[in-house]
């Protein structure tokens, strides 16, 4: 096993994770109910990094059957890590498709509310669409206690898996466990450290700058995230050839 592309791989499995965690989908919720319910800054982190354990687990279990059906695949399938760049190469085009027709925002529903996407959730706006996602949601109601708020912000984001690293457990597929186990470390601990660090950054005010301009952009960083794994991928399979 090449332990430098597996360092390499292992660094771009960081900075996916990482990156996207600084998407405003896995901490503005936290921050916005925090503020609406009066929560304290150590409550709204906490919460968020609780989400966040779930939000990990569910992504790993995924990224846990990507990788054993990758490695049965692999043993009767010579070409496999060709198969792998394509459908790499695939969602990043179908990503890179969202981000020039408008659709940049991948949707996600805060339960309760009564917001529906549309052409508004995607146009030139300072304010997150969580802001209107939000405004009618159980989350922020104070006729329900901090518990239903907690557990509905579980909830939303555990079942809202991270689509970058499953595909980064795709593309590892030719390290075997060894780089499961490792790849699963290091994209948890950068999900988890990501969150909790922007969701602290929110609850002292620097989400006061426009968050709209790069939450309407995360379809176009998703194909980025895509079309660099198919690369590495194809990378990878060249150098084990030669």
């Amino acid at each position: 096993m090449p332990s430098p592309v597996l360092t390499t791989l292992a660094a771009t499995g960081f900075a996916v994770a990482f990156f996207h965690a600084a998407i405003p989908t896995h901490w503005l919720p936290f921050v916005l109910v925090g503020r609406e319910r009066g929560w304290s800054r150590g409550r709204t982190v906490a919460v968020a990094a609780l989400a966040g354990l779930g939000h990990v687990a569910l992504t790993s279990l995924l990224g846990l059957a990507i990788a054993w059906f990758g490695f049965q695949l692999e043993e009767k399938v010579e070409a496999f890590p060709w198969i792998a760049g394509g459908a790499l190469a695939g969602f990043a085009v179908y990503y890179g498709w969202r981000q020039l027709t408008g659709r940049g925002i991948c949707h996600h529903h805060a339960p309760g509310g009564s917001h529906q996407p549309g052409e508004k959730c995607h146009g030139e706006h300072a304010e997150s669409h969580w802001h209107e996602e939000l405004k009618d949601s159980a989350l922020v109601s104070t006729l329900r206690g901090d518990w239903a708020a907690v557990s509905g912000l579980f909830l939303m984001l555990t079942l809202s898996p991270c689509e970058a690293s499953l595909g980064v457990y795709l593309s590892a597929v030719q390290f075997g466990w060894t780089g499961f186990i490792v790849l699963s470390g290091i994209l948890a601990a950068a999900t988890l450290g990501g969150m909790t660090l922007f969701t602290w950054l929110a609850v002292v005010g620097f989400d006061r700058v426009s968050l709209r301009r790069f939450e309407r952009r995360e379809a176009g960083l998703l194909s980025a995230v895509f079309a660099a794994l198919a690369v590495l991928v194809v990378l990878i399979e060249r150098g084990h050839a030669h």
